[in-house]
């Protein structure tokens, strides 16, 4: 995907996003800090400082911007630093929609930016969970024969298929996917009635693939990682979601999770972000909605390699997942 700027875009992107958080007393430290890993991690481009930037206007950030990919990148990254602002202020999400008009970009992330500006953070929550409910049978795992789990019934036949990975040989996708587990004390999809659980398998999956691990900074770093991989609506949905829960804190699109707020806010967790939309940038094809059934009993290093995942500069015990190889093949969980 375009995350990786060309040379020239780079410095009036910086300056534009800058710009549009340029209100409410200037910008906070987090999203500073969060735009400056852009920078650094993300388009290699440490030599260009937040606080030597001269921010850019709207109209200004529009005729620099004549690739209609880039102002979508912008955007998405606008909205991004946008939900990072505690509190909320209704000068951030009215600059937020003058430089989506500008570009002539949308969004879902800005159809719930736009409705808390004007009605409120009730109505926002409902857009959230309209659109978290619209994607849910598209981010479902698709080698299950029906997309939505049910809510009112376990689903021991999908446990016994998880539980059959055991069975698999060591370092395995499935093996490594038990591993997951244990670490996090999560319940196996199926185990509990839940209308999420095929999401959860596909998303689980996805933890695993990439490398990363279930924090709440690893969230909002795992959607973003998906949304550099592909650029579609069922990607950005999940991207919303993560923000919304993890990031702004004003609604849990999953039930089952309370909001948390600030996850963002460290430089640790700044990079982590950065770096992943990297990461993500480099896969040559999206594994998070693939057949995770069918590549089970492959060696999750063949499997990363098939997507050309690679392995991050700095792997973090806190933040990923399943870099050693012993790790892997043991089914222990990072210390």
């Amino acid at each position: 995907m375009g995350l990786i700027l060309k040379h020239h875009f780079v410095e009036p992107v910086a300056r534009g996003l800058l710009g549009s958080i340029s209100c409410s007393g200037g910008p906070t430290p987090e999203q500073q800090r969060l735009l400056q890993a852009l920078l650094t991690h993300l388009w290699g481009r440490p030599d260009l400082r937040v606080s030597a930037l001269e921010p850019m206007g709207p109209e200004e950030l529009a005729a620099a911007l004549d690739d209609p990919p880039t102002r979508r990148v912008a955007h998405l990254l606008q909205m991004t630093l946008e939900f990072c602002r505690h509190p909320q202020t209704d000068a951030q999400l009215a600059l937020g929609q003058a430089y989506a008009e500008a570009l002539g970009v949308s969004s879902a992330a800005l159809e719930v930016s736009r409705d808390w500006l004007r009605q409120g953070v009730d109505q926002a929550a409902a857009d959230v969970g309209r659109i978290f409910n619209a994607f849910l049978p598209l981010r479902s795992e698709p080698g299950l024969a029906e997309p939505l789990a049910s809510a009112h019934q376990p689903e021991p036949e999908l446990v016994a298929r998880i539980e059959g990975f055991a069975q698999l040989p060591e370092g395995s996708l499935g093996r490594a996917l038990l591993g997951y587990y244990e670490r996090f004390g999560f319940p196996m999809p199926g185990r509990d009635a839940c209308a999420l659980n095929h999401l959860y398998l596909a998303h689980d999956m996805t933890h695993v693939i990439a490398g990363i691990a279930a924090t709440s900074a690893g969230e909002i770093a795992l959607s973003a990682f998906q949304w550099a991989m592909q650029d579609n609506p069922i990607n950005e949905s999940a991207l919303l979601a993560s923000l919304v829960t993890h990031e702004a804190g004003f609604v849990s699109a999953n039930p089952t999770l309370a909001p948390d707020h600030s996850s963002l806010d460290s430089p640790s967790a700044s990079y982590l972000l950065a770096s992943e939309l990297r990461r993500g940038s480099a896969c040559s094809a999206d594994f998070s909605l693939v057949d995770h059934f069918a590549l089970a009993p492959l060696p999750l290093s063949e499997v990363r390699q098939q997507f050309n995942v690679g392995r991050p500069l700095q792997p973090s015990p806190v933040d990923h997942l399943f870099w050693d190889c012993w790790r892997v093949s043991r089914g222990d969980s990072p210390k």
